[in-house]
């Protein structure tokens, strides 16, 4: 399969060999990132952006790649992340197709894809790579940590690894472990992909790729990424034009069906299957509690006590953000969050946003997000770069 990287990406490869949470290793691996603004002197003024499943490096245009990115809005001079006053890095994660190493990357020791010859892959492997990027490029503490959706989760995790490596944390849409019924929405668009007899074990190529598979997971994801209330007000009960209506037996016949498989079809053959089998299973593993539970000084360490061990570590400032509508990390995963860090010093605020679209809303409902991520950036009071 082909990976689909971005111009203008730039790469920091990783301690080799890079030794996994679960187990295994890899070597001569390598993490995307792109960078905008300008670094101060003392290194005061980055900001690292972690990502959701499937987003690239490329967040927003730059002089290197002037085609829009997937946070455009959010990202840039004069817009709520300001790069004319900080210094963004977004990374790719670890196990996407988009840059860093994963399962449609070649393995080094065969010559091959690894395809599920790639080691078990975990959110905290993720945020370890994402602090090799940060090492690599000489910042030595983040003015602001920013994690989307898995991103929040990366975040978290970061900062369990890294005490101390932020002053500010933004955590938007994400949780500290995973629900259950978010872990039943993933296994099910998992076994949608294991499924389709083209996957074959992980095994496929090009010609028999398991696109059947891929266009369910995504459209089952797409349902759950917004609301009911967004799907009622933009499609309603409204029917195909007879022209547009599919001709087979209980083929598409409503709006909203057609938006979903047009959506789908545009996914499928630009993300890979099995990166998206790992990265989603990730998720489903991660908790915080677990993670942090010998760091936090109880015998029986829950995810508020994990979450108030990050705060008494050194992060100062934290804004936990999520929206009423989000089924798939619900609102409060992020008051939780809010409340952990709070309860270890943190000065950690939560706020509820009431955007009718749902999770993925943080990419589409700028006039919300936008002003509360820039007031919390100001809340920062970190000077112009020189």
């Amino acid at each position: 399969m082909t990976e689909f990287i971005p111009p203008g990406t730039r790469y920091v490869d990783l301690p080799s060999p890079f030794p996994m949470k679960r187990g295994g290793e890899l070597r001569q691996a390598r993490v995307a990132y792109e960078t905008w603004g300008t670094l101060a002197a003392d290194g005061g003024n980055a900001i690292l952006i972690v990502t959701g499943l499937s987003p690239d490096a490329h967040a927003a245009a730059s002089d290197s790649n002037p085609e829009p990115g997937w946070w455009e809005a959010m990202l840039g001079p004069g817009k709520p992340i300001d790069t004319d006053r900080w210094f963004v890095v977004c990374v790719n994660s670890l196990g996407s197709c988009k840059g860093s190493t994963g399962p449609a990357s070649i393995d080094p020791a065969s010559g091959r894809r690894y395809a599920l010859g790639f080691p078990e892959l975990s959110i905290e492997d993720g945020a370890r790579a994402a602090v090799a990027v940060v090492d690599a490029l000489g910042i030595t503490r983040l003015a602001c940590l920013i994690g989307n959706s898995m991103g929040g989760m990366t975040a978290l995790a970061l900062l369990t690894q890294r005490p101390g490596l932020a002053r500010g944390h933004i955590n938007i849409s994400g949780a500290a472990r995973a629900l259950p019924f978010s872990i039943a929405i993933r296994s099910l668009q998992r076994e949608a992909i294991r499924l389709d007899p083209n996957w074959n074990g992980g095994d496929y190529d090009e010609d028999s790729y398991p696109e059947s598979g891929m266009r369910m997971a995504r459209k089952l994801g797409v349902i759950t990424y917004r609301s009911a209330l967004e799907w009622d007000g933009r499609f309603g009960r409204v029917r195909l034009d007879s022209d547009r209506a599919d001709d087979e037996p209980f083929g598409l016949e409503f709006e909203v069906e057609s938006y979903l498989e047009a959506h789908a079809r545009r996914f499928v053959r630009r993300f890979d299957p099995n990166c998206y089998l790992y990265l989603s299973r990730s998720m489903d593993w991660f908790d915080i509690a677990e993670y942090c539970s010998p760091r936090c000084g109880e015998h029986d360490a829950d995810a508020r006590s994990a979450l108030a061990a990050i705060g008494r570590a050194g992060l100062e400032k934290a804004l936990a953000i999520g929206v009423h509508t989000d089924i798939l990390f619900p609102l409060q995963q992020q008051e939780e969050i809010a409340e952990g860090l709070r309860a270890g010093g943190c000065d950690a605020r939560f706020l509820p946003l009431p955007s009718p679209q749902g999770h993925d809303a943080f990419l589409v409902d700028f006039e919300r997000f936008g002003p509360a991520v820039a007031g919390f950036l100001d809340e920062l009071h970190v000077p112009s770069p020189a």
